[in-house]
């Protein structure tokens, strides 16, 4: 199949599977868009929002409208390693048996992850980077297309662990999940409120994802976008020549090369699923917010005069 016939198919798959989502969650247009770039691009998402907002219901019908197999792990201060890579036991013959854990399935929904400490945060890493695990030394492919769909709530900090950099650096894009509107807020009470169940259709395959995968690799980018790209990052560091006063003013840290990959990969997801056949600057500012917001830094100076993070962004921009 050529690839343009595979652009034009996929433009009219991912149609269908946001009003398949669209069943069930309401509004949240630009999470659930952010979380399908994600995985067409084999990225992790940080969903970020007060309770009530539809995280973990949005992370459960995007697996089930995609086909993916889902296993949801809740983070609690007692979470051990073991209960997420899984552990190796002795078996009645007295060998030793490795049982899988629940890291094993395509699309991980690692719940309030923020709550768990460190040492078990970071069993997660080598499963993000390398999609592998290793456990008392030996070595675990996981299945294709793996992904962690993370949340976390930004009020609480009682008894929470900030997520490391390293960790932070791994999620593509962190999401902001907003308040919905009045009327779509009605929609929501009406449907969560009677007997109407909605059942979804699975529109993708495990193999198809991966192929989607690679036709995003596939997708040209111009030299002009890639600099545009790499600039942005750039004026985000603030020891740099290129920052502006803004970044030299409010931020601490800036982001570092793997926003640049991300910002390139997730602009050609952006054009392709807008049936367009190679990305443009303006692809590249559209996901910029998500993909910056969590890998820079502000400093005390930027709390105290109330200047967010999406201020310093949109101001690059």
């Amino acid at each position: 199949m050529s690839d343009v016939k595979a652009v034009h198919d996929l433009v009219e798959k991912y149609n269908l599977l946001k009003s398949e989502i669209g069943k069930v969650i309401i509004g949240q247009q630009e999470a659930v868009d952010f979380t399908l770039l994600s995985i067409f691009c084999g990225g992790h998402s940080l969903l970020i929002g007060v309770p009530g907002l539809a995280k973990t219901l949005l992370v459960n019908t995007v697996s089930n409208a995609l086909g993916l197999s889902f296993n949801r792990i809740q983070f609690t201060p007692d979470l051990m390693p073991s209960d997420i890579l899984g552990s190796e036991i002795l078996d009645e013959n007295r060998h030793f048996k490795f049982i899988k854990g629940p890291i094993f399935s395509n699309i991980i929904l690692a719940d309030e992850i923020n709550r768990t400490p460190p040492k078990t945060q970071a069993a997660l890493l080598e499963a993000m980077q390398e999609r592998s695990v290793t456990v008392s030394g030996n070595h675990y492919k996981l299945d294709l297309p793996f992904f962690v769909l993370a949340t976390q709530n930004p009020i609480e900090q009682e008894g929470t662990y900030p997520l490391p950099e390293a960790q932070l650096d791994r999620f593509m894009f962190s999401i902001s999940l907003e308040y919905p509107t009045f009327e779509e807020e009605v929609q929501v009470v009406k449907n969560t409120t009677s007997i109407n169940t909605q059942k979804l259709n699975s529109l993708f395959t495990p193999k198809e994802i991966i192929e989607v995968q690679q036709l995003v690799r596939k997708v040209p980018v111009a030299d002009n976008v890639i600099e545009y790209a790499v600039n942005l990052v750039g004026k985000t560091r603030p020891k740099s020549d290129k920052a502006p006063e803004i970044v030299k003013s409010f931020l601490d840290w800036g982001a570092g090369p793997r926003a640049s990959q991300n910002l390139i990969l997730a602009a050609k997801a952006n054009a392709i699923v807008n049936g367009k056949f190679s990305p443009d600057i303006e692809d590249v500012k559209a996901v910029a917010i998500p993909i910056l917001s969590h890998r820079i830094i502000k400093n005390y100076k930027a709390e105290a005069e109330g200047i967010t993070l999406s201020n310093i962004i949109n101001s690059l921009l």
